[in-house]
């Protein structure tokens, strides 16, 4: 059977198959002798054992067309990155560093803005309009007004979707709402990991659908990018792109450059100037890395 790992803690490896359920498996031993790990939300093909209730192994890893290290997981369709508009307040730095390492994926990205109902909508328009022109979609939701919820959940339906953001930001709440609704077989996961063996923070894959999964990550403050180097820091700020091709220098990188066109729509209000203050404050902490 062809299953998806939709946990993994301690050795073993939990495979959620359509139609059959939740099996509990453990990987082949070639895998560690190859040095690959099985991640969350791997394809697999498993083997089942005969006389164990939903037991097996691992037999295959199927080829993944993506991976991310934090959270540790495969095959990803899209994130939504969630932050809320106060309480916290959004660190945008944090932000566009969830955004770069989702765009160095190819995944596409759905930004989630939680708690809209805490702020007046003057100020929830100031900070629609620091995204609004750089092609992602923005969604607005409060977990406790069951605000924006069901078009959160219409973009969930055949896809595997990581949510990812800081402590606080209402992630939980937000997937509460959507489980009470559709999720399917986490009772039963549930009954087999809660040997207190078994316990983890770590990335969590939940069935919503036959097709659809969400990944329930734990919140995290901070996140590097310093693999990253500086001069392709601008590759990774999708709205510079319509404009590069008509700066003065090929290769520019939009900073102290004469005749830049990305300055140039700075000026002119086309890009968001926090945006840009942003990609110079990464740019500079790349080039203080690779100075050192």
């Amino acid at each position: 059977m062809v299953g998806k790992i939709i946990k993994g803690i301690a050795g073993f490896y939990y495979i959620h198959v359509p139609g059959k359920g939740i099996f509990e498996c453990k990987a082949r031993g070639i895998f560690r002798n190859k040095k690959i790990k099985p991640l969350i939300g791997d394809n697999v093909e498993i083997s089942i054992l005969e006389n164990e209730d939903m037991k097996g192994n691992i037999l295959e890893i199927l080829p993944r067309k993506n991976s991310l290290i934090r959270p540790t997981v495969a095959n990803i369709d899209q994130v939504v990155i969630v932050f809320a508009v106060e309480n916290p307040k959004p660190n945008f730095n944090l932000l566009d560093k969830f955004l770069i390492t989702a765009e160095r994926e190819n995944i596409c990205v759905v930004i989630c803005f939680n708690k809209v109902d805490t702020i007046s909508d003057e100020d929830l328009d100031e900070i629609k309009n620091i995204y609004k022109d750089t092609g992602y979609d923005v969604l607005l939701t409060s977990a406790t007004k069951d605000i924006g919820i069901s078009p959160l959940r219409e973009i969930l339906y055949d896809k595997t979707t990581v949510f990812a953001g800081p402590s606080g930001v209402g992630k939980s709440s937000i997937l509460n709402l959507i489980q009470s609704v559709e999720m399917l077989e986490t009772g039963e996961v549930s009954e087999k990991i809660k040997r207190g063996k078994h316990t983890t923070r770590h990335a969590t894959l939940l069935a919503f659908d036959k097709d659809s999964y969400v990944v329930d990550t734990p919140g995290f403050s901070s996140l590097y990018i310093d693999e990253i180097q500086k001069e392709d820091l601008k590759n990774y700020f999708i709205e510079f792109k319509k404009y590069e091709d008509n700066c003065k220098f090929y290769g520019c990188n939009h900073i102290s450059e004469p005749d830049c066109a990305v300055k140039h729509a700075l000026k002119n209000g086309e890009i968001s100037k926090l945006r840009y203050e942003s990609y110079k404050m990464l740019y500079d902490e790349l080039k203080d890395i690779r100075r050192w």
